[in-house]
């Protein structure tokens, strides 16, 4: 009975090992570098300050007058050099676009990824750099996962004319589960609260404060919701679930057979269509305004 004891004590202790190592490799920067890109052309490298205390590195891509301007905003442990595919594709269409590296991220500075709590101050940020760098032009924006989030958690809704928000996650209970099951099987979902009960003292912020489903009312705007239709990180039902909670005009594009990856590269053409057809319905201006 003793060595069964000091069994199960020493399996207790190995798991909240794993938990917190888990929880470090979660939350730590994702520190890159990236070149300034030739294409598309005209990209003008900058930096401004979030809310959040936090100097981020940004591009931006002037585009033509009166065509709307976008903010693109990459996944988590990813950067801003993601999003030049759809950078390249939206600039030919005309639009200006602002690219740029979420705190913690790329060459931005920040201590931990917070799951788009923290990150939703840069959202902000940039929307406002945006009106500077773009005045009087309709402001869209497009985030994968982590820059989905973001935007979702930010209060910069009423300042935009459509969203594109692609693969996000319900909420972090649903998303840290799934990844779990995905790792360790069966047992993944019974390790979640290990690492749910960091967040507070790693982030400052509470695992209840973490469900963007809960903050998709206040999208009065019209939002496409984008999601893989063979993601396991976050199963489609769970992206109907968001989808039937947003209240506003909208529209979804499942991307058949595509996992929780790039959906610009797996949706190929499909993707520019339907991406390129909404920002423009939503954004354009007459060349009288």
């Amino acid at each position: 009975m003793r060595a069964l004891a000091l069994l199960a004590v020493a399996g207790i202790a190995l798991a909240a090992a794993a938990a917190f190592w888990a929880g470090e490799q979660l939350t730590r920067p994702a520190r890159a570098l990236a070149a300034l890109p030739t294409d598309p052309p005209g990209v003008q490298a900058l930096r401004f300050r979030s809310a959040s205390g936090a100097d981020l590195s940004a591009w931006f891509v002037p585009g033509r007058k009166h065509a709307g301007a976008i903010v693109l905003l990459h996944g988590i442990r990813s950067n801003k050099e993601a999003m030049l595919a759809r950078a390249r594709f939206l600039h030919r269409l005309g639009f200006s676009l602002l690219l740029v590296d979420l705190q913690a991220h790329g060459e931005s500075e920040g201590e931990r990824i917070a799951f788009g709590y923290r990150e939703a101050s840069d959202v902000a940020a940039s929307i406002r750099k945006l009106n500077e760098l773009a005045p009087k032009e309709r402001i869209g924006a497009l985030g994968r996962s982590l820059g989905a989030a973001a935007i979702v958690f930010s209060d910069v809704q009423p300042l935009l004319a459509a969203t594109v928000l692609e693969s996000l996650y319900p909420t972090v209970h649903d998303a840290l589960a799934h990844r779990l099951r995905i790792r360790f099987g069966a047992l993944g979902p019974w390790l979640a609260p290990l690492l749910l009960m960091q967040l507070e003292p790693r982030l400052g912020v509470r695992p209840e404060q973490l469900r963007p489903i809960d903050r998709l009312a206040l999208f009065r705007h019209p939002v496409l919701l984008a999601h893989g239709a063979a993601d396991r990180h976050t199963p489609i039902d769970e992206a109907e679930r968001m989808f039937a909670a947003l209240p506003g005009e909208k529209e979804s594009f499942f991307v058949a057979a595509a996992a929780h990856v790039d959906l610009h590269r797996a949706g190929e053409d499909e993707y520019e269509r339907r991406i390129g057809a909404f920002f423009m319905k939503h954004l354009r201006k007459s060349d009288g305004g």
